[in-house]
């Protein structure tokens, strides 16, 4: 079992718990409302923003130039490729730019570039695979149970396709490899960082699916 695997086999019951979410199951359905997916896709707008940034300083920091390489090309698609698809829908919905980050994504953003800034390039790339690994299993199964002609499926088909599972296969790679390299300690740390960000996927989505706010 590779270091990947093991993650994945530790955060099952996260999954299993996205999977089994009000919002995940409801965009299966295409009966998610308007409004929740509307603060979604503000909110992820806010997200990858930081997210884009948090891939940078691991490009920044990276002792291979492959991996920096790398790491800036999933910054730069984070922002353009993934930015078309919110554009699609803010123009469909009529959907205004968000300029605060609500409770769940300001947690999970601050977390990201606090991760990628003081832990090591390792324990970064532990912290930012989630977004990629996740999405990509939860694109895979609602696309095979999606119902047809779904409203959402622009989002589904981006992560479902092609493109965006090579992405995360050379995500994975990375994290093999650099997890390889790390001692037993620093490999602890890159388990932590992982789970944390699996969770904080799970509030994510559950903030958009309660419509969760700051309280005044």
């Amino acid at each position: 079992m590779t270091f990947t695997e093991q993650l994945w086999q530790d955060i099952d019951p996260i999954y299993d718990s996205i999977l089994k979410h009000g919002f995940v199951d409801e965009l299966m359905a295409g009966s998610l409302p308007t409004a929740l997916f509307q603060y979604y896709i503000q909110q992820d707008a806010l997200y990858l923003a930081d997210f884009s940034r948090a891939l940078n300083l691991l490009a920044a920091r990276s002792i291979s130039t492959d991996d920096g390489l790398q790491f800036t090309q999933f910054a730069q698609n984070a922002i353009l490729v993934e930015r078309a698809l919110h554009e699609t829908y803010f123009s469909i919905y009529g959907i205004e730019p968000a300029s605060a980050k609500m409770p769940a994504c300001f947690a999970y953003t601050n977390y990201l570039l606090a991760t990628t800034s003081l832990q090591s390039v390792a324990v970064g790339a532990a912290a930012v695979l989630p977004c990629f690994w996740i999405y990509r299993q939860v694109g895979k199964h609602i696309y095979q149970r999606s119902i047809q002609e779904n409203p959402y499926q622009t989002w589904i088909d981006t992560y479902a396709g092609d493109a965006f599972d090579v992405s995360v296969n050379q995500m994975l790679t990375i994290t093999d490899r650099l997890a390889q390299q790390a001692g037993t300690t620093e490999q602890k740390l890159m388990r932590d960082a992982f789970r944390t960000s699996s969770q904080l996927e799970w509030y994510f989505w559950n903030d958009a699916y309660t419509q969760h706010q700051w309280q005044v």
